[in-house]
């Protein structure tokens, strides 16, 4: 029996579901059951009927999963797939700046920890961040962690938020000269640039999109050619879902280690062995939840 069968084998065994990024090894995003961004899988995680998820990402979405879902059990193939993002504010810093901001509300974005969460007001995902400041018109807004996804919602609304100062260490590898290259060698092809890369990529971009975004947009344009800045996994599924059209990879650095931590043979191992668990304070899990469904309601 292959991977592949064994782990079709304990999934139906363990009444479970795999769950998978966009960011994923290939062969993981086909295994899986469901594949998509943070916002997809936040939804699809609170309407699956299973015992049991196993979500194939990074830390910070499986322990999203687990917040949403008490009565589950969630798996992660590998433990030590983290966010360098997301480690780089914690709760008690967030408490901090709160207290030298009094009376700002705070939208973090869901690439952060289950403490940082239920510090905040609301979350937010790459795809619905101008949406979810947008309902805080009236107030100061503190947003967290992300500066450049932060800087795009300063940009499209015409306002300043008070910003933390992380990012995303793969988006900041890639660089403006590598869309301009692609550019100059296949003039008909539309650079696609997450919000998470820093401003003089988005700068030279087409269009600013999150993951689930690049999807939908490649799916109804009528252009064949796109230039693809952010992390590589995506390419997978959008050569899957357009096999008549072709992708670039913008650079040979935009890739998240932590992301490629997972793979089929771990997966098939957490099935088995019904481990890693994924598990948050009760406390902070019922705060962290009620950021989450914020959101939620408001996308």
């Amino acid at each position: 029996m292959d991977l592949v069968q064994e782990i079709q084998k304990l999934k139906t065994e363990r009444r479970a579901v795999i769950l998978a990024h966009n960011y994923q090894m290939p062969e993981v995003q086909d295994a899986a059951d469901f594949t998509g961004d943070s916002l997809e899988l936040a939804r699809k995680a609170t309407a699956i009927d299973a015992a049991v998820i196993v979500f194939c990402g990074v830390h910070f979405m499986a322990e999203t999963a687990a917040i949403l879902n008490p009565d589950k059990t969630v798996l992660m193939p590998d433990e030590h797939a983290g966010c360098p993002m997301a480690d780089m504010i914690t709760g008690a810093q967030l408490r901090e700046f709160k207290a030298r901001h009094p009376g700002a509300k705070v939208v973090c974005y869901v690439n952060s920890t289950a403490e940082v969460k239920a510090e905040s007001d609301c979350c937010c995902m790459s795809g619905n961040a101008v949406k979810i400041v947008r309902h805080y018109a009236d107030d100061p807004v503190i947003f967290v962690p992300d500066q450049h996804l932060g800087s795009v919602v300063e940009e499209t609304l015409g306002r300043k938020l008070i910003l933390w100062s992380g990012y995303c260490p793969t988006h900041a590898r890639i660089h403006p000269r590598d869309i301009l290259e692609l550019k100059a060698a296949h003039p008909g092809a539309i650079a696609m640039a997450h919000p998470e890369c820093p401003k003089p990529v988005r700068a030279v971009s087409d269009q600013i999109l999150s993951t689930g975004q690049m999807c939908a947009f490649v799916r109804e344009n009528s252009a064949t050619e796109f230039i693809i800045a952010t992390e590589e996994g995506l390419i997978h599924r959008l050569r899957k879902d357009n096999p008549g059209k072709t992708f670039y990879r913008v650079s040979p650095f935009a890739v998240c280690p932590n992301m490629k931590r997972n793979t089929l043979e771990k997966v098939m191992f957490c099935l088995r062995d019904m481990r890693p668990v994924v598990q948050v304070d009760p406390a902070i899990a019922v705060r962290a939840r009620r950021a989450i469904e914020q959101m939620l309601a408001w996308s």
